[in-house]
């Protein structure tokens, strides 16, 4: 009976009714929260960016024509304009949240900065008002006195400034609206990466539209495009706690390896780990916000390593994205208790990490310059191109080389899991038979294209592509782009593109001024391309990079080989390098020069870090667990002994950790004391012996502690060991 009284008795067949209405209710919601989530990430992709979408919405006409005639042509933006759109970015961005803005701008630290600034400004009545103006986007004005500069200015010097990069758009993070920005000096020099970048890409776009005019071809603007993707390590935060290695130099300085590495290759694209999962969801989520085209994401070669692939943009886009990624891939990581390392080698004997830079070319209307089509051999327009880049690769390998020098990706490169510190080219064997049969003058005949039959007649049949990948090559055509894959996990990729941009734009300056005056165009660009194989096919190799054998051949066919980045910096300065930059307006020669300067310093404070890291590690750390474990070790021999117990153990382990430590302290010492003889008469002899002296010293005294890590009983050791920190996270 219910409490109105009313007296009631329900059937099987109603209960039944009222189960199916249950289950239609429920499958309803399920449907269209499904659906609803279906639908999120589209309304959450570029959520938190002041995009072009946004921009329509919020801009006069005129000023938006304005704003796109100043990304795509260059046209400048007076004060009236650049007023109107502040307006607009600040009313977007007080009603997500903002209070502050901040010019984001990436000096040569290879970290970005940033200096947050209020919207409050006072009034006469004593109340505030949100303002922003015209003046406040387009320039800042940060202290540049602490920033490197490579000797450009003194320290006293401290006026810099940020100017607004119009060609990036405005974001919010963390509240706080964020205005990609280039910074230089009082006097204009060149301090950020930014800059270099920007004129490396006007500089490719100038010299590609005089090629496509030859052709006939028009285009409002050609860009180079970037997909980096990101490699990177997960440990856990209460481990990485631990060890004053990870903290003070991004990587182990001791550790022996573990019983199991990566030799089954049980981790490569295997089932992602429940928490790794929940930061990658996380990750993305935010990516997604700053309009970053997150796409890919697995498990990397070595235990704990994963990668993160965005979809391509533009290069200046991509080189923000790509800093904003690396920033966000360490905030998250530490909300799951996670830290995230970007080191290139954060365990030796482990597979390093590496950034791999997937460049293209290619007009703003969506046509990429280096897709060779059905049939390459008939593409005239792609096979000029590819020459260029050739010809670029060939005549600046030390330059590209540079790009990517750094003490951490030294002990990755040329480790059998990166290409070696030899640049050459992949091409695939279709792309290298056409340029065979253009350097030999006759008609090339295609293969015919095979299928991949997996199944009998179970599985469709898979079209077989006429070139494989090379994972073993710093510089693989992978289809219709160049993957550098030398850049380290660390760096930004504004350098390794500046150069890339560079050295191709100055390849197709020289086609131009050759095909322009020619009087046969089609025959020209024929004999062009022939010209530039015959000249420059020392740089393509399509076998194992990582075989000795490839080192003696690469030496037989005179490339380079520049193990380290103290003997590959100097080749910046060279006469050649410095006219390429000079002439295409990307840096001074005294820019270029203090970029060698910065270079060689960061190089030096590198490795002293991580000396006196290791010498922290070791006094604080190794050696008094060694002590104590020792003391334990004969006082157990001892009882034994008194008790008339015989084959005592101990006493021979005791002897053995004795006789490393003792081998330890004085390997110690002659680190300190080398710490202290470090020569000083210029940044490029600093950095010699650093690398000739310090890190030999460096080498001998991890491989005594890593012994005495295998001797060591579990509970006295002072912090994680491999085994913890590769298979610590679930």
């Amino acid at each position: 009976m219910c409490k109105g009284g009313y007296n009631y008795s329900i059937s099987n067949s109603e209960v039944a009714e009222a189960f199916k209405l249950r289950v239609l209710l429920f499958l309803f919601c399920f449907y269209f929260e499904g659906d609803e989530k279906m639908t999120s990430v589209p309304k959450l992709f570029g959520s938190e960016v002041f995009n072009e979408t946004v921009m329509k919405d919020r801009l006069p006409t005129a000023t938006y024509k304005a704003f796109k005639n100043a990304v795509l042509k260059g046209e400048p933006l007076d004060l009236p304009i650049a007023n109107i759109i502040a307006n607009a970015m600040k009313d977007w961005a007080l009603e997500h949240g903002a209070t502050h803005f901040t010019h984001w701008f990436q000096p040569m630290t290879g970290i970005t900065a940033e200096k947050h600034e209020s919207f409050i400004t006072p009034t006469a009545d004593g109340r505030v008002i949100m303002d922003f103006s015209g003046k406040e986007l387009v320039q800042g004005e940060p202290d540049a006195s602490s920033f490197p500069s490579g000797g450009l200015r003194a320290t006293f010097e401290a006026r810099g400034y940020t100017a607004w990069d119009p060609t990036s758009y405005a974001f919010i993070k963390d509240g706080c609206l964020y205005i990609p920005t280039a910074f230089c000096s009082y006097t204009g020099d060149v301090l950020d990466k930014k800059t270099p970048l920007l004129r490396s890409m006007c500089c490719v776009d100038r010299a590609a539209r005089r090629i496509l005019k030859l052709f006939g071809e028009s285009t409002e603007k050609v860009i180079t495009t970037v997909g980096p993707e990101q490699e990177y390590f997960l440990v856990d935060k209460d481990m990485y706690d631990k060890r004053r290695d990870l903290k003070f130099a991004g990587r182990t300085l001791f550790g022996a390896m573990p019983p199991k590495g990566q030799e089954l290759e049980d981790h490569y694209f295997g089932i992602i780990k429940p928490r790794v999962k929940a930061f990658m969801k996380e990750l993305d989520e935010k990516l997604w916000e700053l309009g970053v085209l997150a796409k890919t994401e697995h498990n990397e070669v070595a235990p704990a390593q994963h990668e993160l692939a965005p979809i391509f943009a533009g290069t200046n886009i991509a080189t923000d994205h790509n800093q904003l990624t690396m920033e966000l891939m360490q905030s998250v990581a530490r909300k799951h208790n996670l830290v995230c390392l970007l080191h290139e080698k954060p365990f030796d004997g482990v597979n390093g990490s590496g950034k791999h830079n997937n460049w293209s070319l290619g007009t703003v209307e969506g046509e990429n310059l280096l897709d060779p089509g059905a049939e390459p051999y008939k593409n005239h327009r792609f096979l000029l191109f590819l020459a260029a880049v050739i010809k670029a690769v060939d005549e600046y390998q030390d330059l590209l080389r540079i790009s990517v020098a750094s003490a951490g990706n030294d002990h990755r490169l040329g480790a059998n899991e990166a290409p070696p510190a030899i640049v050459s080219m992949f091409l695939g064997t279709e792309l290298t038979n056409v340029l065979k049969a253009i350097e030999a003058g006759v008609e090339y005949k295609p293969a015919d294209e095979g299928e991949l039959k997996l199944s009998g007649n179970v599985l469709p049949a898979l079209k077989k592509d006429n070139t494989d990948r090379n994972r073993t090559s710093p510089f693989a055509f992978t289809g219709n782009k160049f993957e550098f894959r030398m850049v380290g996990s660390a760096a930004s990729i504004a350098g390794p593109n500046v150069i890339l941009n560079a050295i191709v734009a100055e390849a197709l300056e020289e086609f131009a001024d050759k095909l322009e005056a020619a009087a046969d165009f089609d025959a020209a660009v024929v004999e062009l391309v022939r010209e530039t194989v015959i000249a420059h096919k020392r740089i393509i190799f399509n076998g194992d990079g990582y075989t000795d054998a490839w080192v003696e051949e690469a030496k037989s066919r005179g490339l380079l080989n520049l193990k380290s980045t103290p003997e590959a910096l100097p080749y910046m300065v060279k006469e050649k390098n410095i006219s390429l930059f000079v002439k295409h307006g990307i840096f001074t020669e005294a820019e270029v020069r203090s970029r060698l300067e910065i270079s060689l310093e960061n190089y030096s404070k590198a490795i002293r870090i991580e000396a006196l890291a290791m010498l922290g590690m070791l006094f604080k750390d190794i050696l008094p667990a060694a002590a104590l474990y020792t003391a334990d070790l004969t006082a157990a021999a001892k009882s034994k002994k008194e008790l008339g117990i015989a084959g005592s153990f101990e006493t021979e382990l005791a002897s053995k950790i004795a006789t490393l430590s003792s081998l330890l302290y004085t390997d110690a010492e002659k680190l300190k004391a080398g710490l202290g003889d470090v020569v000083k008469t210029s940044a490029q002899a600093e950095a010699d012996y650093y690398h000739d002296v310090i890190l030999k010293d460096m080498g001998a005294l991890r491989e005594a502690g890593d012994e005495l890590e295998k001797l060591m009983g579990g509970k006295y050791l002072p912090y994680p060991t491999y085994s913890e920190l590769l298979f610590g996270v679930y």
